[in-house]
């Protein structure tokens, strides 16, 4: 016959158990991030193996791979986002994005493959909802700022200049993950790809004198 246990025991053995899972699920966010920063296709059981717990603890709190990359994703991007407040975006237009590009680079590498691991595995619309909040509104900001200045063009939309910015830090990602792109020269890269994407398009002018055709007397 089972002991029976004291009202102090009721109360203290639940609220183990929630400090127990916690501690899981930091541990295993923690073995995920590590994981899959050094190779997007690494397996639930590699996670496992690196959290030094079972895959049915894993699953406990993660029912799919995907839903664990998009929770490691998100919690990247928040810290990315302490980062990137303390950025300087103000002044000259191009020299205030060279730093922005930088300190968003600096954030991405640090994560490695993860940003792979989560193109790979998750929905395109679930990595742009991901990227929602703070960091976009701070881009979002910076950009329309730059156009408002005249400074970027403004026959595109400023969301599309925002994606256009995602989508060039994605790119590089993948370039180094293929082996086409050098890490080191990665946030130069996408500074000029992105210098070269914003700028005001050059104005039409009429063709001089000395091009023009001239009749035949």
């Amino acid at each position: 016959m089972p002991s029976a246990r004291t009202p102090r025991e009721a109360v203290t053995e639940p609220t183990t158990r929630r400090a127990d899972a916690r501690r899981n699920i930091e541990t295993i966010l923690d073995a995920a991030e590590r994981c899959l920063a050094a190779d997007p296709d690494a397996s639930m059981s590699d996670i496992a193996s690196e959290a030094g717990l079972g895959r049915v603890t894993i699953y406990g709190h993660f029912k799919t791979r995907a839903e664990l990359i998009e929770v490691v994703a998100r919690r990247v991007l928040d810290d990315a986002n302490e980062v990137l407040s303390e950025v300087d975006l103000t002044g000259n237009a191009p020299v205030a994005l060279a730093r922005l590009v930088e300190a968003s680079w600096k954030v991405t590498i640090r994560s490695g493959s993860l940003v792979i691991a989560a193109e790979k595995a998750l929905p395109p619309h679930v990595v742009r909802e991901a990227h929602a909040g703070p960091i976009e509104d701070r881009v979002h900001d910076f950009l329309a700022g730059a156009q408002r200045a005249g400074t970027f063009r403004t026959d595109l939309s400023t969301q599309w200049l925002v994606a256009t910015f995602h989508a060039t830090l994605h790119a590089a990602a993948n370039e180094i993950d293929a082996g086409r792109l050098n890490a080191d020269e990665a946030a130069s890269v996408i500074t000029a790809t992105l210098l070269g994407a914003y700028r005001q398009p050059a104005a039409k002018r009429p063709a001089s004198s000395s091009t023009r055709r001239t009749k035949p007397g």
